[in-house]
């Protein structure tokens, strides 16, 4: 034989062997698991730092320069609405309201004479209106000088704790100065932070209930004994952070809780009727989630996804499926946009439960 026709023997046998692996390419077909999105309510539960605050909480400082001659509590005690706390040396004042009775008395006294002057026409009504006037004054007097003597009587101003004491029995006070706290602990403003995209994700979901109720995990551990209702949001962004502050209210019965605590506010989030995926059914394109969707002559679509939620095994789809369509969650990197397969059909339940998951 020449060398000739063992060439093109070589070449017809090469090429035979070429068509033969390409028509098994060609015919080999995948079948590989699909299944629907799971359509179930979902509650997500985020957490943020709290701060606590007693929705009371004031300074109670010295209303008039003097000795604190008393003092009636002690650090930490519980007071009741105008009990006495503090008591400034009086001497001074005491003094000041009895000159100034004695003012008031002596005008009266003028007062009446001038009357009867002017009953029998021997002074002008001019001289019985002045004095009637200093009459009024002196009496004004009066009242103003029992107001600082009651000043230095400092009482509280409603039912609360007392804080740290920042002064001692026998101290000169300056007028303004700072004796103590008092916090009213019955109800406790709790404030935390919430980052601007996760506001937006609040406000935008329809699905919250119009009185969002929230739970605090304190620093033990430990969830306190009571829901918290959020009742604030603060107008405006924090620009160094890009946070805003949400305030929930907490009814505080066993004053368990104190000002200036902190714990951990945990908001659940509710998504009724919710399309939920596998998290191994997507994959990532420059930062974009994606899935295969198969379509109805089962080929593949690449279809990007918009993921509302993320949880343990499995994605909350905000935009870019419908309840109907099926998608792929094995083999995608065996798999090219617009391949065609053969369908591995799974019910979500079934797809679900093998993800080592129980979504609520």
């Amino acid at each position: 034989m020449s060398k000739l026709a063992v060439l093109l023997s070589l070449v017809l046998i090469l090429a035979g062997s070429c068509q033969h692996e390409e028509a098994e390419h060609h015919e080999v077909t995948p079948k590989l698991e699909v299944t629907t999105p799971l359509i179930q309510d979902v509650t997500v539960t985020r957490e943020y730092v709290g701060q606590v605050h007693a929705s009371r909480h004031i300074e109670l400082r010295a209303l008039e320069r003097g000795y604190l001659q008393s003092i009636y509590v002690d650090e930490g005690q519980s007071v009741r609405k105008g009990q006495k706390m503090f008591k400034i040396l009086p001497n001074i004042y005491e003094a000041e309201l009895q000159i100034k009775k004695a003012e008031a008395e002596l005008a009266g006294i003028e007062y009446k004479n001038t009357k009867l002057l002017a009953d029998e026409k021997v002074v002008a009504p001019n001289e019985l209106a002045m004095a009637k006037a200093h009459v009024d004054r002196a009496n004004a007097e009066v009242t103003l000088a029992e107001a600082h003597l009651d000043f230095t009587n400092i009482r509280a101003p409603y039912d609360g704790i007392m804080d740290h004491l920042e002064a001692r029995e026998g101290s000169l006070l300056e007028e303004g100065e700072l004796l103590t706290t008092l916090s009213d602990n019955s109800k406790m403003w709790i404030y935390f932070s919430v980052p601007e995209a996760e506001y937006l994700d609040y406000v935008a979901n329809t699905d919250k209930p119009k009185q969002q109720h929230v739970r605090l995990r304190m620093a033990n551990g430990q969830d306190f004994g009571q829901d918290g209702v959020v009742e604030a949001i603060e107008g405006e962004f924090d620009h160094e952070t890009g946070n805003i502050e949400f305030r929930a209210t907490f009814p505080n019965p066993g004053k368990v809780l104190r000002h200036g605590e902190t714990g951990s506010v945990l908001l659940p989030i509710p998504y009724e009727h919710a399309l939920v995926i596998p998290q191994k059914a997507t994959f990532e394109i420059l930062d974009k989630k994606y899935v295969y969707v198969v379509t109805k002559d089962n080929k593949l679509e690449q279809r990007p996804v918009v993921i509302a939620e993320e949880l343990p095994h499995v994605y909350v789809v905000r935009d870019g499926l419908q309840p109907d369509d099926r998608i792929l969650i094995e083999g995608l990197r065996k798999v090219r946009n617009g391949d065609t397969i053969e369908v591995d059909y799974q019910a979500p339940e079934r797809a679900m439960s093998q993800l080592a998951l129980s979504v609520d």
